[in-house]
């Protein structure tokens, strides 16, 4: 199971999110966190950290992981993954498109679930809600969520 990260810019005093449009690649044509694979020698921080300045030109200062979610996929094991989740509060830089993403400001209450992983759903609102957990999932490549659970982990 190969690691990866994600990162939601979060701007607390309005309740927003950053979210990126994926333009190309794995989840081409959904929201998500800004985040990737760990290139060889780097830490998990390390690449929370390059892969957002990569994708939306940001570099992360003040942020704090709140999740470990293990993603399976019974019909193509090659795309598993333990992802790695950070909630930032403070970056340099102004979220811009790349090749890569097209970043967008939501809401709280006006997260586009539909446009997004289907496990996000389950999720994503305990850690807005200050929540640390650990995830599993097992999902169908139609996106179609075969097994989930979450256990909410002490900091």
């Amino acid at each position: 199971m190969r690691d990866a990260t994600l990162c939601f810019l979060i701007k607390k005093e309005s309740s927003e999110i950053c979210l990126g449009m994926k333009k190309r690649g794995f989840a081409e044509g959904k929201y998500n966190g800004i985040g990737g694979k760990l290139d060889a020698g780097e830490t998990i921080e390390q690449a929370m950290i390059r892969e957002t300045q990569e994708e939306i030109n940001v570099t992360p200062k003040t942020y704090d992981k709140v999740a470990e979610l293990e993603f399976s996929f019974p019909e193509n094991m090659s795309i598993n993954q333990r992802v790695h989740v950070y909630i930032c509060t403070e970056w340099v830089g102004n979220p811009s498109e790349t090749e890569e993403m097209r970043p967008a400001w939501f809401s709280y209450d006006e997260i586009p679930y539909s446009t997004m992983w289907p496990d996000d759903e389950y999720w994503l609102p305990l850690v807005l809600n200050g929540k640390k957990i650990k995830g599993a999932f097992e999902l169908s490549l139609d996106d179609k969520i075969l097994f989930h659970e979450i256990k909410e982990i002490k900091s």
